[in-house]
């Protein structure tokens, strides 16, 4: 039976330790925790663990950015809630590390109405709404699937004369860094949102 559970910190390393009866136990580093521990766990993850909301934003202007993401994301939601633009004019999903990055990018869109229109792109993930009266409710999930290299998939449901249709597709980009920003524009980076809120939420 354990007499001594202690919590020590290394002044000299960015790590600290778990030690039962003098002996360490595990090892806590940023990056995790190594040893065995077994049983249960009670508390809250901050950091690589937890999903953060970020604060909506009206869908307006030419672009609507998203900052600050930390470097410990793995997935980050794109979400839509009655945005529209005010032309005739597909939207982009853009990502960066430290500035937007437009190129590189392999995306497609498709709607799935009668005449089954469909949009590619290079310059960002593309949304395939080409009509100003769309309001687009749904959401992209952006998806780290190797180091700065993220995968995307998409689902958005709008209203059209009284008929129900959804727009789906996907992609990939890869980036120079550790991806910290979002950028939701339009191909033409013109033309501005007129409708809706736009939030992203994010986790580890």
């Amino acid at each position: 039976m354990a007499t001594s559970l202690t919590l020590e910190n290394d002044s000299s390393l960015a790590q600290g330790y778990l030690k039962v009866n003098g002996s360490t136990a595990a090892t806590l580093t940023t990056s995790g925790i190594t040893g065995n521990l077994t049983g249960n766990v009670t508390g809250s993850l901050t950091a690589g663990g937890s999903l953060t909301l970020a604060t909506a934003q009206t869908a307006s202007g030419t672009a609507v950015d998203f900052t600050g993401i930390p470097s410990w994301v793995k997935r980050i939601t794109v979400m839509f809630n009655g945005v529209s633009t005010n032309a005739t004019i597909r939207q982009l999903i853009q990502i960066g590390s430290g500035s937007i990055q437009t190129t590189g990018y392999s995306s497609g869109s498709r709607e799935t109405t009668t005449t089954g229109v469909s949009a590619i792109s290079n310059a960002g993930f593309i949304i395939e709404s080409i009509s100003s009266v769309n309001l687009l409710f749904g959401h992209m999930m952006l998806t780290l699937i190797s180091p700065n290299t993220y995968v995307s998939s998409h689902c958005f449901y709008f209203n059209q004369t009284g008929n129900a249709f959804a727009i789906v597709g996907g992609g990939a980009v890869s980036l120079s860094g550790i991806l910290d920003r979002i950028r939701i524009t339009t191909v033409n980076g013109t033309d501005t949102f007129d409708a809706g809120t736009i939030n992203i939420s994010y986790e580890g």
